[in-house]
């Protein structure tokens, strides 16, 4: 109970209680303390967790297949990342900060501080990037404490409410959910499920969305996670950027692909750019004194580029691949151009940033990560050593202060070789066996032996929509995907009535969805009938209207791609399914076509119809 109903409720009880002149004479008060009451009536209590003025607002931002070599601030000559450097000369970087050897793994371990083979996340596409349920995440937190959330960008964590960020504590989400995108120009996005058109490039896009969101919510405390999606390939560099490194001779380039690498620079001072928006829109709002911005990366550089002589890259647990920049800046709290020794990890995000807003990090699971705000503040002269694992594949290394475990059982003094060069096992037998034991017990507390099948769920009555694209599903018969990297792929060569695609689904909601498909189709093969299923019950519709779409992507790309291209796909409405509550496979499959084959397929949108109220 809050302050003046107390006060209310004690006036009247002194009014009962004494002799009627003195009730007279405290009337006034009575009548003083109910107005109080009053207009008090409707706001948030001390429960609600309505953060106080001085709570810090949160902006988060990670950036793609970028390594600790990327910036100028790390000794790279080839780029300048002014802006990114100006959080550390007026903030604070960690010296020896560690993220996980790929995308999905890191975002769960910073989302729940927690190492993600504890969360359910073993793999970067078909469901298996999904976090697990029962996971409490950053944006749980904040929400719960009264922050507005948000996420623009890459989420990489489930696309399927929820999974989807709607459902894991983010009030607003603009991006794409899957683990890379075919297209950075225009692209087809989503907003809150619902499917739209981007404007621009991405990263200028998801940067506009984010200064949008903060300008809308400067009269109160937010959390902006901006999980940038560059360079990650397709190696799609803008002009102006592109222009400046097109040409240039890169210092201490050495092997690899040259042109591969002068795109992902120019993409990381393209970001470099846009964080530099995201500051002069903290500064023109007076917003900046009390805003904690960080800036780190995902994994270790996708390419051969500098990166400090570390061994490793993106996909490896050396050193290289999953050494990341921390920087950090408070201007109220954190002190100015300090640099921290200490290793710290994704895992720590979360306890850090709820320690700093003075927020209680109520979570369903015991955390991993620890709290760095004692070395942030300058309040820990005595920092306990500690241990870091890295994990992908079965490969498992552990990071000390001093030392580095390989996943071979391979020991490393990292002070004295950073490249990994020479086995020092032999020379410090205890140290080796000691972390080789740790190593195992880690595996054996945290890595499921084997993987367990979840179906993509279907049909919550709070968010209706849900996608089932071709990434998530299976092909049969001459069905084949466009591409081997399933993220970003459609389905092609649909030509047999015994062809099928597959979905693994659990529908939560009983009830009528109505199915809507993204496709192309040429005018020679329009007039196929197409017909969905699902547990006896099933509906056909027919492709009416050709749309035919070259591939995009290719004439933005500055370098060939392994991934694949997109197409600009058209909706079709198919028909309304009556679904039944519970697990099955839901199957697309055609029952009579009319040219070469039925369409290329790329996405299935299932949208739970209201009830009737008759």
């Amino acid at each position: 109970m809050d302050y003046d109903m107390r006060l209310t409720r004690f006036s009247i009880l002194i009014l009962l209680e004494t002799p009627i002149v003195a009730r007279i004479s405290r009337l006034f008060f009575v009548v003083l303390a109910l107005c109080v009451g009053l207009l008090t009536l409707g706001k948030p209590t001390a429960a609600e967790s309505t953060p106080s003025a001085d709570q810090p607002n949160i902006v988060m931002i990670l950036s793609d297949d970028q390594g600790w070599g990327d910036f100028s601030l790390n000794g790279n000559r080839n780029l300048q990342t002014s802006n990114v450097d100006s959080l550390a000369r007026q903030g604070t970087r960690f010296d020896r900060f560690y993220v996980c050897p790929v995308c999905s793994p890191t975002r769960a371990e910073l989302l729940t501080g927690r190492y993600h083979d504890r969360s359910g996340v073993f793999s970067t596409s078909t469901g298996g990037e999904r976090l697990n349920l029962d996971e409490t995440t950053i944006a749980n937190v904040f929400r719960s404490a009264g922050y507005a959330t948000a996420a623009f960008g890459k989420w990489h964590n489930g696309s399927q409410y929820p999974y989807h960020p709607n459902g894991r504590g983010f009030d607003e989400f603009y991006g794409f959910c899957s683990g890379h995108w075919g297209n950075y120009y225009s692209p087809m996005l989503e907003h809150n499920g619902r499917i739209v058109r981007g404007k621009g490039f991405i990263i200028d896009d998801l940067t506009n969305k984010a200064i949008e969101f903060i300008e809308k919510h400067r009269d109160r405390s937010f959390f902006v996670y901006l999980p940038y999606n560059t360079p990650h390939a397709p190696m799609q560099a803008p002009e102006p950027w592109w222009s400046r490194f097109k040409e240039k001779k890169l210092w201490r380039q050495k092997g690899g692909n040259v042109d591969h690498a002068r795109a992902a620079l120019a993409m990381c001072e393209n970001i470099d750019w846009n964080v530099g928006r995201l500051l002069a829109t903290l500064d023109r709002l007076k917003l900046a004194d009390n805003t904690i911005v960080l800036y780190f990366c995902d994994n270790g550089p996708n390419g051969v580029r500098y990166n400090g002589g570390m061994k490793g890259r993106k996909g490896s647990t050396d050193e290289g691949g999953v050494r990341s920049p921390l920087v950090i800046r408070w201007p109220c709290k954190i002190a100015a151009g300090i640099e921290i020794d200490e290793i710290a990890g994704a895992i720590d995000l979360l306890p850090t940033l709820a320690d700093l807003a003075g927020i209680e990090a109520r979570t369903a699971k015991p955390l991993d990560g620890r709290s760095l705000a004692p070395l942030l503040l300058g309040e820990e002269a005595n920092w306990p050593d500690r241990e870091i694992y890295s994990a992908w594949r079965g490969r498992v290394s552990v990071r000390t202060q001093r030392f580095r475990l390989d996943h071979q059982g391979r020991l490393f003094d990292m002070v004295q070789d950073p490249g990994q060069q020479h086995d020092v096992a032999q020379q410090f037998p205890e140290i080796a066996t000691s972390l080789r034991d740790h190593v195992a017990r880690w595996k054996a507390q945290t890595q499921p032996a084997t993987a367990t099948p979840r179906p993509f769920l279907v049909g919550y009555a709070e968010f209706p929509l849900t996608q089932l694209p071709a990434r998530d599903a299976k092909p049969h018969g001459a069905i084949r995907r466009s591409n081997p990297h399933p993220n970003c792929s459609y389905f092609t060569n649909w030509q047999s009535t015994n062809d099928a695609i597959t979905w693994d689904i659990d529908t939560v909601t009983a009830g009528d969805y109505e199915a809507r498909l993204f496709y192309t189709c040429p005018e020679a093969n329009v007039g196929s009938t197409v017909r969905l299923s699902f547990q006896g019950n099933h509906l056909t519709g027919k492709v009416s209207q050709s749309h035919d779409s070259p591939l995009i992507g290719a004439d933005e790309d500055r370098v060939p791609r392994t991934e694949a291209y997109v197409k600009d796909w058209a909706e079709m409405t198919l028909g309304t399914l009556h679904m039944s509550k519970g697990r099955g496979t839901l199957k697309l499959s055609a029952k009579e076509i009319a040219g070469a084959q039925v369409m290329d397929f790329r996405l299935l949108l299932l949208e739970l119809k209201p009830r009737s109220s008759k």
